[in-house]
């Protein structure tokens, strides 16, 4: 259907006069959620983890018609939930062609458009704005301005248009005025200057401005949302009293509350399809990823108020992931599989990802994020092998095996190693790898195995010599005693 590009052809149309004229951005968006929820639609596709908690807050306050603010740590999907509430606008909305602020035909607030309109009447042309138009998004500095954000005089327009300063027309208009009839979205709210909160909250509670010492009476039509972290918004002096008062409902983010969750949210965001490359990441391998940011929230060298991102994993499986498309890049491998020692090599995405306390400071982040993977690991092992009998494998390094496979090893090198160690390729089954899997499969499940039985101090694993027997009282009175270990199937050499 073709909508009309003038008023007079708009007031004649199929679209509802009455309906444009009296309801506001916050109705509009009330009752397209309420169609929503009656057609039992998904409200915010991606956006995994909140079902029951972070949405239904944020329905009532749309419900409510209430300017609302998510609290949270960095990585909870703060700006992503604020950019999806566009999709509740309607798909087309009209607008006076040229608009500043993109007034309402039937209803217009500045002064240019009502003296266009009084002088063209039905032959004002209208323009027709998509959801995305509709929002906009600021993140809050201390350099920010009131003319960035409300507005500001323009001489050279009082020069062209032959007005004097305090005449409307001179005025260039701010950001928030440009989201009239949309949505205004502000990121990190306590970083914005007082005088720019008190701006704020007489657009909300007054509907007027004042520009340059002079009263302008600006009811705009939008539905202001904003994020901050809980720590910043609770603190004295960051939020000015009114301004906190007048924001109708306050909805609190989290992380995601299990590791199915996280999984789910790294693997939608994760960039794992290579071209070229044919990439099968094993689950165990996912789990151990998401499990390092759970172990990373509740460490206590790490600093809580900061937070740890979901951006964290999402880059760390990348990394990983680029790895071993590497290794296969440089074995002529047709297949890229990860192993845990390309999580080890996905540090540097780790390190920058957390702020550390006094002791974490004092250890380094390398040393902190090693210690992560290894209780990652040795929590992913317990799910899968509690209760599973491995004294065969670790008998091997007791009785003087040892083995090392770097990073860069190829499967089909590191592959007959692994057959050595007694009754390990028996156990990838656990993992869901079967004996017919590729090699590289099979690698990185058995490689999985020796390193939980590290992470559980079973096995030891040096750089230099690779895993070995765990340094033991008994181990140490037998070598004193001049005892002989066997030798059978020690790697001697790394794998290159």
């Amino acid at each position: 259907m073709s909508r009309p590009s003038t008023l007079g052809a708009l007031r004649t149309s199929e679209f509802n006069e009455q309906r444009l004229t009296a309801r506001g951005v916050k109705d509009e968006m009330r009752d397209n959620l309420v169609c929503r929820l009656k057609r039992g639609e998904k409200l915010f596709p991606g956006i995994v983890g909140y079902e029951d908690s972070v949405i239904p807050q944020i329905v009532n306050a749309v419900l409510s018609r209430h300017n609302f603010i998510l609290l949270g740590l960095r990585g909870q999907a703060k700006s992503r939930i604020l950019r999806a509430l566009s999709t509740l606008l309607d798909p087309h909305s009209p607008a006076v062609a040229g608009c500043e602020i993109h007034d309402n035909p039937y209803v217009p607030l500045c002064r240019a458009c009502r003296e266009l309109i009084a002088a063209q009447g039905d032959d004002t042309p209208i323009v027709w704005r998509t959801p995305p138009q509709r929002y906009v998004e600021k993140l809050a500095t201390p350099d920010v301005t009131i003319a960035d954000m409300i507005g500001d005089v323009d001489p050279i327009k009082a020069a062209r248009g032959g007005h004097h300063l305090g005449h409307e027309l001179t005025i260039h208009y701010g950001l928030l005025p440009r989201a009239n009839r949309g949505i205004f979205a502000i990121n990190e709210l306590p970083d914005l200057a007082g005088k720019i909160q008190v701006g704020l909250f007489n657009i909300m509670q007054e509907g007027d401005v004042q520009i340059k010492g002079y009263p302008l009476r600006l009811p705009l039509d939008v539905l202001l949302v904003f994020t901050a972290n809980p720590e910043d918004y609770t603190a004295r002096g960051k939020i000015i009293t009114p301004l906190k008062d007048r924001i109708g409902s306050e909805i609190r983010t989290h992380y995601p509350a299990t590791v199915e969750q996280g999984m789910a949210i790294t693997r939608q965001e994760a960039w794992i399809e290579r071209d070229g490359t044919r990439v099968e990441v094993p689950e165990f391998i996912r789990e151990v990823v998401e499990e390092i940011a759970f172990r990373a929230r509740d460490d206590k060298k790490i600093d809580k108020r900061s937070g740890v991102s979901q951006r964290l994993t999402i880059t760390a499986l990348e990394n990983v992931v680029s790895n071993a498309e590497r290794r296969a890049l440089h074995a002529k491998e047709n297949i890229a599989v990860p192993r845990i020692g390309d999580v080890y090599a996905a540090m540097p995405s780790l390190t920058g990802k957390f702020e550390l306390e006094y002791e974490g400071e004092l250890r380094g982040a390398e040393a902190v994020a090693r210690e992560l993977i290894r209780a990652a690991v040795a929590k992913v092992f317990s799910r899968y092998y509690e209760g599973v009998n491995l004294n065969q494998v670790v008998q091997f390094f007791d009785l003087g095996g040892a083995l090392k496979i770097t990073e860069t090893a190829p499967a089909a090198e590191a592959l007959p190693e692994l057959r050595k160690i007694q009754g390990l390729l028996d156990k990838v089954g656990a993992l869901g790898v079967k004996d017919r899997d590729p090699a590289p499969m099979l690698v990185s499940a058995a490689e999985m195995i020796l390193e939980g039985l590290h992470a559980h101090r079973r096995i030891s694993r040096t750089e230099e010599r690779g895993f070995q027997a765990e340094k033991r009282p008994e181990r140490a009175a037998q070598a004193q005693a001049g005892e002989d270990a066997p030798q059978g199937g020690r790697l001697r050499r790394p794998l290159n």
